[in-house]
């Protein structure tokens, strides 16, 4: 058995088969796996980067199961049963788990990959804190030009939580850690090309996110596509926007790595899977998770934790009926709800059954789940620790350090 990537459908499964006591290799880039709802965080001095990341060999030791090799995987041989990593080294596999994840999509927007800073891995939201640190820092130090111009393209929950952070944070720091500039001389513009924040929630909610973002004088334009990065500004219909730097969080895109390619795709670049996750023609071998075009209903499934999780287990739970000759069932997937954070005890949450809630009920919702979810016990603590010393210190806890290098 062999299962590349570990981020939430790619573990999930792992913890299945380990509780099964089937074998099976773990193959990831990285000798760590990343929480990534909260890397905003750490871009904005939230959380440091350690708090978001955990070594996927104690996880394994943990599971009591399960091998793990870091590399990348650079190509299948269907006929042979067989992953080849670059390098040469060579896996078989009786099941293939396919858990690639996704990669930031710049919709073939000219110098936007170039100029603009993605928001998806630990290195970028090391990254994007180093940016950060050298913009306010070049600004203070700039006694003719203090203006600063912070924007954030994408108003789906990470764009919205990062604008809402970003605006934080320059509460905190303006006039304080930097007596130079002002409040009003740091601005912070999200950019949406859909006509609403947060396309995805109940009307009711987008509204509420941009009435919060918009009290935290974050500038919302909505309706408003980026047709062009340039060095320093954005180009909309409406003109340029000046930019001093640029949070990337449009959306994700499947990408076309030699170890996917020749396996057929859906319209919006996924990977077509069977309705239990296999791939067509390919039995043996199930997608999950971001990379995988799996649908409820007419509608492929967003591209979020839960899902991937769910889809996770129920790859396991598809093996075991195949291992015991029976046919694989359909996937189910249960929608728990989707939250968003836009600032201290102001968040979104749309729930199963309907329920929607907003402000302090919808924040602390929003604190509890991320903190079950995080993979240990340290990392559970050290988050708590930060989040409790950043609410109750609230003015004299943040400050913005750029953090060592991050893992390359």
């Amino acid at each position: 058995m062999v299962v590349i990537g570990a981020g939430f459908a790619g573990l999930a499964a792992m913890a299945d088969l380990a509780r099964l006591g089937w074998d099976a290799w773990l193959v990831e880039r990285q000798p760590y796996t990343t929480f990534q709802p909260l890397l905003y965080q750490v871009a904005t001095g939230g959380l440091n980067l350690e708090d978001v990341a955990f070594p996927i060999r104690s996880l394994l030791r943990r599971m009591g199961r399960g091998r793990f090799v870091q590399g990348v995987a650079a190509s299948v041989d269907w006929d042979l049963r067989q992953v080849t990593l670059e390098g040469g080294q060579t896996l078989s596999y009786d099941h293939l788990l396919l858990a690639t994840g996704a990669a930031p999509k710049f919709f073939g927007v000219p110098s936007a990959a170039e100029l603009g800073l993605p928001l998806h891995t630990l290195v970028d939201a090391a990254r994007l804190r180093t940016r950060l640190v050298a913009v306010l820092e070049r600004a203070a130090a700039d006694h003719t030009q203090h203006r600063v111009h912070l924007v954030v393209v994408g108003g789906g929950p990470t764009g919205v939580e990062t604008a809402g952070a970003l605006a934080e944070l320059r509460d905190l720091l303006a006039g304080r850690d930097y007596p130079e500039l002002g409040r009003d001389d740091i601005s912070i513009e999200l950019l949406e090309a859909a006509p609403r924040l947060l396309p995805s929630f109940h009307p009711e909610l987008s509204r509420y996110a941009r009435r919060e973002l918009e009290r935290r004088s974050v500038v919302v334009l909505t309706g408003s596509a980026v047709r062009q990065v340039q060095e320093g500004a954005v180009l909309l219909d409406s003109g340029l926007r000046p930019t001093d730097l640029l949070v990337w969080s449009a959306g994700v895109e499947v990408a076309d790595s030699p170890l996917l390619r020749g396996l057929a795709r859906t319209a919006s670049g996924r990977l077509d899977v069977t309705p239990s996750l296999q791939l067509p023609g390919h039995p043996e071998a199930f997608a999950l998770g971001d990379c995988a075009g799996a649908r409820a209903g007419t509608a492929e499934l967003p591209q979020l934790a839960q899902p991937a999780i769910q889809a996770g287990r129920h790859a396991v739970r598809q093996l075991r009926r195949i291992r015991s000759g029976q046919e694989p069932l359909p996937f189910r997937y249960r929608d728990r709800g989707t939250m968003a954070t836009i600032g201290r005890r102001a968040a979104v949450a749309q729930l199963r059954g309907g329920l929607r809630l907003t402000g302090t009920a919808a924040w602390l919702a929003w604190l509890g789940l991320h903190l079950v979810e995080l993979l240990g016990v340290r990392n559970r603590a050290s988050v708590l620790l930060n989040w409790t010393w950043h609410y109750l210190a609230w003015r004299q806890a943040a400050g913005l350090i750029p953090p060592a290098p991050g893992p390359g």
